[in-house]
């Protein structure tokens, strides 16, 4: 009995139910384009679907990650304990783990319409690409955004059964967001990351990263105050705006140090801007 309690425990980390930064950084996208596209009505059950969706995708795609970079991990200080790495778990187990996840979503999915479940089927495929273009693509925060973003077109979906500009849109928007925050992220990991020839933004912009960060977060911006005065929302939609636009510049004083920790502190804070945001968005519908 021990032995399986500590085999679930291992499964926990492997799908980072202790960090869940991931999964709500998936999530805050997701409710934006839900709660735009119905509206400010979404169903119940939709919600339910795309959250605990969001979960479960992150987790799998947490899994795939860690087997894509087993061979990798052990020589970075932030990832040498993860449960693959250190042999509490085996490759075989971990895709078990990604695949099993991938089914419960999908069987999730199957309560939507027809083209949510064809849009899923590419989410998943950028979700399991994603950690191998570490090796190959000067910019995979960019993959991580359109696999981080993949909710919006399915929400969008599911609620009108088509996928109109608006959800394009935001998803490039989502694209430069996980951009500005996981270059933040990048920067903990680099001198490692040079060592073992992966590629990240933080390299790729190298002295310029702080700047990247910041125009990335300015096209953001301006992608989502578009689409706030597109859908006509109020007083409280630029409220959040500017609160999350308040959290930009609190992980600007972080970032600009090139502090290990303190870019580690504003990925994490990028939580709150998402938060903010849709609260923006939540409560301007439900006033207008």
């Amino acid at each position: 009995m021990a032995k399986i309690v500590e085999k679930l425990v291992q499964y926990g980390y492997l799908m980072r139910l202790h960090k869940p930064i991931g999964t709500l950084l998936l999530l805050w996208p997701t409710l934006w384009a839900l709660f735009l596209a119905s509206d400010g009505h979404p169903p119940i059950l939709h919600i339910f679907i795309f959250s605990l969706g969001t979960l479960l995708m992150r987790s799998a795609g947490c899994a795939v990650n860690d087997y894509a970079d087993r061979d990798f991990d052990k020589f970075v200080k932030r990832t040498e304990h993860r449960p693959l790495t250190s042999g509490k778990i085996s490759g075989k187990e971990t895709l078990f783990v990604a695949s099993f996840l991938a089914i419960i979503s999908f069987l999730l999915v199957l309560q939507l319409n027809t083209l949510t479940i064809q849009l899923s089927f590419a989410a998943l495929a950028i979700a399991i690409i994603y950690p191998f273009t570490k090796r190959f693509f000067a910019m995979p925060q960019a993959v991580l955004g359109i696999a981080f973003g993949f909710g919006i077109p399915m929400t969008y979906a599911a609620e009108l059964n088509s996928v109109p500009w608006q959800a394009w849109l935001m998803l490039l928007g989502n694209i430069a967001w996980a951009i500005a925050y996981d270059t933040a992220y990048a920067m903990v990991d680099r001198d490692d990351d040079l060592k073992l020839g992966i590629k990240t933004s933080a390299i790729t912009f190298g002295s310029y990263e702080v700047l990247a960060i910041m125009l990335n977060y300015g096209l953001f911006f301006s992608i989502m105050g578009f689409l706030g005065w597109s859908y006509q929302l109020n007083i409280w939609f630029w409220l959040g705006l500017g609160g999350a636009i308040l959290c930009a510049v609190y992980h600007y004083t972080l970032v600009r140090t090139r502090d290990r920790m303190k870019c580690f502190a504003a990925f994490n804070h990028n939580n709150w801007l998402g938060a903010v945001l849709f609260a923006g968005v939540a409560v301007s519908l439900a006033t207008r």
